[in-house]
């Protein structure tokens, strides 16, 4: 059986949530990706072109600061990485997770709460970030979730 972390990013608690019966469900630890920089409501308003959040996703080499990058999580095989969907995608807070980790040999499985959009081309970017991983197609995590479909998935990555 494989070790398993859920790491997760949560801007309004929503994904936290979810994050939190995933590592219940899946009986993996759990970890809280933190940005240096808590976001604000107004930092978090996709309708302002100006917005933290906004500027970031626009800028592809945007990496914003953890308040940690020494975490000692290099002993876990499976390593489910949960946010918010923003601009059809992960945001870059994710990207500067995985660089910081590393996570060479992993099996990295991304999940998401959206409003709306789905995880789209997710897998294949987060791919490019860690390229010595196995990044899977992952899924929204939205609504009630079932403990048991939930350990059922989480077990599909042994």
């Amino acid at each position: 059986m494989s070790k398993k972390l859920v790491a997760y990013f949560s801007a309004s608690g929503v994904t936290e949530k979810a994050a939190q019966s995933l590592a219940k469900a899946a009986g993996a630890s759990l970890y809280e990706i933190k940005p240096k920089i808590p976001y604000t409501k107004d930092d978090l308003n996709w309708m302002n072109k100006k917005s933290r959040s906004s500027t970031e996703m626009n800028d592809p080499s945007s990496r914003p600061e953890l308040t940690e990058t020494n975490a000692n999580l290099g002993g876990y095989d499976v390593i489910f990485v949960g946010f918010p969907i923003w601009w059809y995608t992960a945001p870059t807070i994710i990207k500067t997770f995985l660089e910081a980790y590393g996570f060479d040999g992993k099996v990295i499985v991304p999940f998401a709460t959206s409003g709306g959009s789905g995880l789209g081309k997710t897998a294949a970017t987060l791919q490019e970030v860690v390229p010595n991983a196995k990044v899977q197609a992952g899924k929204l995590l939205n609504g009630k979730l079932d403990a048991t479909e939930l350990r059922e998935w989480a077990d599909s990555f042994e």
